[in-house]
């Protein structure tokens, strides 16, 4: 069974934490990753649908990745299916379909047709702690974004949405999963993509009262836990690049989300974090996370 590493709800933390283990190695991908050794040609991103908020814990809120983008030069990067185990791999799938650079343009054109405008009216439904679903398209020139409360999760007939807000949250809706679907499975079929840099999301470790033991690892990068990135909440971040991201992704490979990172005679929780094309500046481009 594989599940798509998107929306985690309060409610599935402690089941990722609780339920069984196995080893997140025998997953694996058919496909080779793809590395960015080299500078693209145009990381413009011109489609991104994100889930942003939400009641989650701070290292997954900074850790989570966009579920799809449209990048100019035609790359499309999205969430591939992870093993339904717990705890799941350390390292997210992601995957890369390469498209044209007037088919990337068409997904933003229909972006903005589906309703993605900025200001648009898409009401408040009665639900609480469900995540934003943020859509940006950049189409003529001009970037717009929407943010959607309980996109996908709102009562056809809820009351607080009114028949237009409905009709536009529905079309949205459409959008979002043709587009999801497209990347998930279009066609020439994805392949597994790997960054140029990663950044490592460190706070003190916790052991879960959940039975499972979890055998601690030396961490093969340099020291934890970097540079704080979210004040007050004892999360820290270190990107590294090149042999030492190379070194990390080989480790954290062989990890699940719950192994302890031994560095500076502490030890670690580390969430991983591919830097996408667009997010250069290394930690920096995660501290406007939501």
């Amino acid at each position: 069974m594989t599940r798509t590493r998107g929306l985690l709800t309060a409610a599935a933390v402690p089941l990722i934490l609780m339920a069984g283990c196995a080893q997140p190695g025998e997953a694996g991908s058919a496909a080779d990753p793809i590395a960015e050794s080299a500078p693209v040609q145009d990381s413009t991103v011109l489609v991104r649908i994100s889930q942003e908020g939400g009641f989650v814990p701070a290292g997954y809120a900074y850790g989570r990745l966009p579920d799809v983008t449209v990048y100019a030069d035609g790359r499309v990067i999205s969430n591939g299916p992870v093993p339904a185990i717990a705890p799941g791999p350390a390292l997210p799938n992601l995957q890369m379909i390469k498209i044209t650079p007037e088919r990337a343009r068409k997904w933003a054109d229909d972006a903005v047709a589906a309703g993605v405008k900025t200001g648009a009216d898409l009401g408040l439904p009665g639900v609480a702690d469900i995540p934003d679903t943020v859509i940006t398209a950049t189409s003529a020139g001009k970037t717009q974004m929407v943010r959607v409360m309980a996109l996908h999760q709102a009562l056809p007939n809820d009351p607080k949405l009114s028949a237009v807000q409905q009709s536009a949250r529905k079309k949205l809706a459409a959008f979002a999963d043709d587009l999801t679907a497209f990347a998930e499975s279009g066609s020439p079929a994805p392949t597994a993509w790997q960054p140029a840099s990663l950044a490592a999301l460190a706070q003190p470790y916790v052991a879960a009262d959940d039975g499972l033991k979890q055998v601690a690892q030396d961490w093969p990068g340099p020291a934890l836990p970097g540079a704080e990135l979210s004040t007050g909440a004892g999360l820290h971040c270190l990107a590294v690049s090149g042999a030492e991201k190379d070194a990390v992704l080989a480790a954290a490979a062989k990890a699940n989300l719950r192994t302890p990172w031994k560095s500076g005679g502490k030890q670690w929780q580390v969430t991983f974090r591919p830097l996408l094309p667009d997010e250069t500046g290394g930690c920096a481009a995660l501290k406007g996370a939501r």
